[in-house]
C-alpha cells in the first residue's frame, strides 16, 4: 500500500516539473572557440560559451541560468585542457524565467 502512495507521489512531482516548463529546446553548442585559449583555461572558457550560448538563444540574463551537474561533468571529463568540441544540450526555461540546461537525451 505505501509503495502505491510513493508511486502517486513520484508521479504528482513529475506532472509539476512539466507543468512548469514554458520552453524546451535541444541545441548542439559549439565550443571549439575554447581551444584558442591556453591549455589550463579551456573548461573553464567552455563553461563560459555555454552560458552565453544559452542567454542568447533563449534569451534570459546570465544570472537565471542554472547548469546540471551533468553537463559540467560531461565538460570536465577529459580535464581542464580538452573539453569536448561540441555538447548536445537541452535547455528548459520555466515560468519563473530560470533556464536550467540537462544533457540531451541519449548523450
Amino acid at each position: 500500500m505505501n509503495e502505491k502512495r510513493e508511486e502517486e507521489g513520484a508521479a504528482a512531482e513529475e506532472k509539476e516539473v512539466k507543468e512548469d516548463i514554458v520552453e524546451e529546446r535541444i541545441y548542439t553548442v559549439p565550443l571549439s572557440r575554447a581551444w584558442i585559449t591556453p591549455t589550463t583555461k579551456r573548461a573553464p572558457r567552455a563553461m563560459y560559451l555555454l552560458k552565453s550560448f544559452v542567454r542568447r538563444h533563449m534569451k534570459v540574463e546570465e544570472d537565471s541560468i542554472k547548469i546540471s551537474n551533468e553537463v559540467n561533468e560531461r565538460i570536465w571529463s577529459r580535464g581542464i585542457e580538452k573539453p569536448p568540441r561540441r555538447i548536445r544540450i537541452r535547455a528548459a526555461k520555466s515560468k519563473d524565467g530560470l533556464v536550467t540546461v540537462y544533457l540531451a537525451e541519449g548523450e
